[in-house]
């Protein structure tokens, strides 16, 4: 578990974080997501022990991250794909990670295995792309094969087919029963991963929720078509069913389902041509709760 309370962070006249509290609940994947500058990079080094907070706490499986026995083996972390050195092979840079948290040689090729680097791993990481350097952060973080990851724009850098790998990695992790905090600005691929999501503007709290609810709670509502429209109006209003617009035989319902208004229809003998649930999304949601 990763557990945030009341975390406030000044660089110097800059609030960069504020009063800021969440957790994020073992067996998930929790998307952590705000606009640029809304202080998710300074909360999550402020997790990993990187940046002091100038108040409150940040804690992982109940302690600070300074505080954890061996933190490589209990948190996983990526938050930048650069910290290479140009010179050294993917293998050399894990080997070097393992032999200075004291893990044994063979999980280096485990790892690299795992992330798609194996053919690549002796070529230096100079030569690497973006998604491959990602991918070597990756292997970074699951050397200590950890309970917890905290991972900082994952997808960056990767093509459709390595997103799709990442996704189906981070679930199997989180079916495992392990706490995953993922920060990312791909909102649709965040719709698509995440159980759920914490939302921070301008360093403030503003939403935690799944993210199936969040969705759903940005829905346009039903749109319904019918040759007798003004009589399903009366139908749905009678039951209590809020009818928020019409135009000519198209009405727009909300507050219900399609199957209650499919229901009704039948009911009275009224002839439907469309009944359609206005699509929604996380990123619609975000955008409201931002604006």
């Amino acid at each position: 578990m990763i557990e945030v309370d009341h975390l406030t962070k000044r660089f110097r006249s800059t609030l960069a974080v504020d009063d800021l509290s969440f957790k994020v609940r073992e067996g998930a994947i929790t998307g952590f997501l705000g606009p640029n500058g809304a202080g998710k990079t300074t909360t999550l080094r402020i997790v990993l022990g990187l940046v002091r907070p100038t108040s409150g706490s940040a804690q992982v499986l109940g302690h600070a991250y300074r505080a954890l026995e061996t933190p490589a083996r209990q948190v996983g972390a990526v938050l930048e794909a650069s910290s290479f050195h140009p010179g050294r092979s993917g293998r050399n840079h894990l080997r070097v990670a393992a032999a200075a948290t004291g893990l044994p040689r063979s999980r280096v090729d485990e790892v690299l295995e795992i992330v798609g680097l194996s053919g690549d791993a002796g070529r230096r990481v100079g030569g690497y792309s973006l998604g491959m350097r990602q991918r070597l952060s990756l292997a970074a973080a699951l050397l200590g094969d950890p309970q917890v990851f905290v991972l900082d724009e994952p997808a960056n850098g990767l093509d459709p087919q390595g997103i799709r790998w990442l996704r189906e990695l981070l679930q199997s992790l989180a079916g495992q029963g392990r706490t995953i905090l993922i920060s990312s600005h791909v909102l649709a691929e965040v719709e698509q991963i995440a159980d759920e999501v914490v939302i921070i503007h301008r360093g403030k709290f503003v939403e935690h929720a799944t993210t199936a609810a969040l969705a759903a709670r940005a829905a346009g509502g039903i749109r319904v078509r019918s040759p007798q429209a003004d009589r399903l109006r009366t139908v749905l209003e009678q039951a209590g069913i809020k009818v928020s617009a019409s135009d000519g035989d198209l009405l727009s319902v909300a507050d219900t389902t399609t199957a209650n208004v499919g229901d009704l229809a039948a009911a009275n003998g009224i002839v439907l041509h469309e009944l359609v649930a206005e699509t929604s999304s996380l990123e619609q949601a975000f955008l409201e709760l931002t604006s």
